[in-house]
Order: C-alpha cells, then structure tokens, then sequence
C-alpha cells in the first residue's frame, strides 16, 4: 500500500499504530480485520498494535473463581457493531463446543474466567497485527519527510523498547490510537508491599503470600472488587477474620434498571457528545450509581447472609466496619497495623493484619504525557481537559494533522461508556469508520467529527 504522503523509504507507514492491546485496541484491531476482508486491496487499513505484556491478558489478578461479568454476553467485542461477526461470543461458543451447553446454562453474563478465554480467543485470531513484549516510550513528529507543503504534521514516529536486552524499534504511523487501560490507585502515601495490595494485583499476590495461615485480611473500598475480594478471602481461609472498611454504612447495589441502561446505549453518546459541559456533569452525577462504587445485589445478599449467621453463631469472621476509613499504617514483628478510624464516633481502632487490600479503584492515565512535544498541538476545553471529537479523535491545531485517538480517557466529551468494555464494538466501528474515511476519502472524515 503506498502512502499519501511522502515518507522516509526505510520505514515502513501504517494507517494506524495502537498503543496498548487490552479488549479496546483488540476490538479495534478485529474491526479492521472485517474491514480490510471486504475492502479493495488498495483501501485497505495497514495496522500494528504494540503491547507491553508477553501474551494477551485482561485483569488475571481479578479473575475469582465464580465471579461473573457485569455486561451481557451479547455486548462482546464484535456483535453490537457486526452481529454476524465471526469474532463475536456466541461463534466462540461454537467453536469450544459449549454452545448447547451455554444456551442450557439459562445465563446473560457469563463467567470473568469464560469471557477472559473469549478475549484470548479473539486475540488469537488477530495476532497477525500485534507484537507483544513492546513498550511504547515515546512519540514524536517523524523525522525525514514526515510533514506535507505546508509543514503540518502528518506522520508520527513511535519508539518502542523490545523485551529485555532487545533494544528499541521505530513504527512510523499516520494515526494514532492509544489504548493504555487505567492506572491502579492507592490513596496518598500508601505504596504496594509484600503486605499491602491493589486488588488488580489480588491473585498474583495471593499466590506468592507466605502466611498459610493467615489471622486477619483488611478490605478497603465499597465497589465491587471489594466486595469480591472480601467474599473471596472469606471463602477461601476458613480461620482468617475478614474486615471491610467502608466509608458509608454498607454495599450500595448497581442500578442495572433497564432505563439506567439506556446511559450505556450507543445513542446515549451522541445526546451526551453534543450537550454542553453543564448537562454532562449533571448526568454523569445521575447516573454513578450504574458503574462506579457499587456492586451486584446477589453478593450483598450473600455477604449480608454470611455475616448475620456468624452473629447467629457468635463467631464474627467477617466484619464490616462502616462509615470507617484507614488513617494510616505501621509494621512491627506481628504483622502490618491498620488504624481504622471511625468517623461517626471518632474512635480509631488498630487492627494487626497479615494483609491489606485496596480496591480504590483506578485512575486515567494522562496521554499528554506520552505524546510529548505533539501535546502542544493538542486542544484543551475550559478545565485543562483534551477536547475530544465524536469520533474520539483528539482535536488539535491546523499543525498537526496524524490523528490521535483515544480508547478511554473521553469519560468528560463521551459519558461513562468512554472507558467500559460495554461499548467496545460500537466504539471500534467508529474509530474504524474514522481511519477508513481518512485513509480513502480525507474530505468527508471531517463529518465522522
């Protein structure tokens, strides 16, 4: 395929170079592939995505025995935007052999451990376009003839760094999408320890915990990580004593109503894009409850369940400790010092623990900060924030013309779906739609906007 523009002969252009390849860029990556098996050969999309892991992976530090997805099998990465797909979750079924079983189960939301070898089955079916073991450390202008007559930017060079001792690689590209996934987030002054763990890195953790048996686990936060990491604890060390520390006075349950749904609806983005920053905080307030700081009804019953029975017995192994938060830690020879403040009665409570567990959730990494000296290009609205198009391309001034978009990041320009998996495939069909019609028809890319 020959650029439309005139690049420097030793290396090679793609379309698009993706960053990260979690189950965004992949549904990005899958999208392309469907694309380039209808398209004529010379509009067809070339495209690398580069990973930082050895193999695919998606949250194996959370992948619990028993939990369970909290969307739809039917909001795969491929069937909302193409519900022919070859790549969607009912053409993987078939192709495990479970279909009929499946269908027997009676299920909506399949198991984390059956979607995440999902996801690895897709990956598989576009490994063509992905190389694994590559950590992007920066992007630049490309250098040569990476600008077109008017000195506008119009390729982009993005360093790698191979696994160890391989060295660095160069991948020039024309557009850019990064999908670098969310930051876990401790609070303030707390680092990850032998003793002190994010629970995106719970399993991983626990594997390698040296106590065998453990006295006491401390749980931090009120969302459903939490919730799992302490019924998980609970279950698994029969003799351990399992505190929840929760700010408010218990598990508040996902609001999954059919109409609160509609906020995770494709048309929902396009009401939320086109509203004015006002409204969209409004709504956003609305609706938290649908994703963020809750957790599944099911595991509060069972969890409630659990511990009145123990009160029942008058043996407490599992204590939520409500409208509390932890005001600090200290080690000595018996294990990791907790306080837990109370914050109704303001009595403070020093719990010795073997471990403690934050599921405080994650942050969104900044982009400016890999894009470099091409942030200065980039567009900002009134609160510092990246202004961002309905086809998740950043806005940037006439000196930049490769695009860059974004796989999360967009939650202010594009609702709460801007980083959940529920709208992956329709959100890869427009970035999609995006690159084809800048690749084939630059003129009418503006409309995508």
């Amino acid at each position: 395929m020959t650029s439309r523009y005139a690049s420097d002969p030793q290396t090679p252009v793609y379309d698009v170079v993706g960053v990260g390849f979690g189950p965004a860029n992949l549904a990005l990556a899958i999208a392309i592939e469907e694309y380039n098996e209808s398209a004529a050969p010379d509009d067809r999309l070339t495209a690398i995505f580069l990973e930082k892991q050895p193999v695919f992976g998606w949250h194996r530090g959370m992948l619990l025995e028993g939990a369970t997805m909290q969307v739809s099998f039917l909001k795969d990465l491929a069937t909302m935007r193409n519900p022919t797909s070859r790549f969607g979750f009912v053409p993987y079924l078939q192709d495990r052999g479970r279909l009929v079983d499946f269908i027997n189960h009676k299920v909506l939301f399949p198991s984390r451990e059956e979607f995440h070898d999902y996801l690895g089955w897709c990956a598989d079916g576009v490994d063509h376009m992905v190389n694994y073991g590559i950590e992007v450390s920066a992007v630049r202008p490309a250098t040569g003839a990476g600008a077109d007559a008017d000195g506008r930017i119009v390729e982009v060079d993005v360093t790698a760094l191979g696994a160890a001792g391989s060295g660095t690689a160069t991948y020039r590209a024309r557009n850019l999408v990064l999908g670098t996934g969310l930051v876990p987030k401790l609070p303030d002054g707390i680092e990850s320890s032998e003793r002190v763990w994010h629970s995106s890195e719970f399993l991983h953790r626990l594997d390698r915990f040296p106590e065998r048996e453990p006295r006491r686990f401390v749980v931090v936060g009120a969302g459903q990580s939490a919730a799992e990491v302490a019924d998980h604890l609970h279950r698994t060390f029969a003799g351990a004593e399992v505190c929840a520390v929760l700010s408010r006075y218990g598990y508040s349950p996902a609001d999954d109503s059919p109409y609160a749904n509609r906020f995770f609806d494709p048309e929902a983005v396009d009401l939320y894009h086109g509203a004015d920053a006002a409204v969209r905080d409004r709504l956003m307030d609305y609706h938290r409850n649908t994703n963020y700081g809750v957790v599944d009804i099911d595991l509060i019953d069972e969890l409630y369940r659990r511990s009145y029975q123990e009160k029942v017995r008058g043996e407490e192994r599992l204590r939520i400790l409500n409208t509390s938060r932890v005001e600090g830690l200290d080690q000595d020879a018996d294990g990791l010092g907790v306080h837990v403040r109370n914050q109704a009665t303001g009595v403070t409570e020093r719990l010795t623990a073997d471990a403690i567990v934050y599921a405080t959730g994650y942050t969104e990494p900044d982009p400016r900060t890999l894009l470099g000296e091409l942030s200065d290009a980039c567009l900002r609205d009134g609160d510092g924030r990246l202004s961002i198009r309905r086809d998740y391309r950043v806005e940037t001034d006439p000196s930049l013309e490769a695009a860059v978009y974004l796989q999360g990041g967009t939650e202010h320009t594009h609702g709460i779906t801007g980083n959940l998996l529920s709208m992956a495939a329709v959100r890869a069909g427009e970035i999609c739609a995006s690159l084809v019609a800048r690749r084939t028809a630059p003129e009418a890319a503006a409309a995508l906007a």
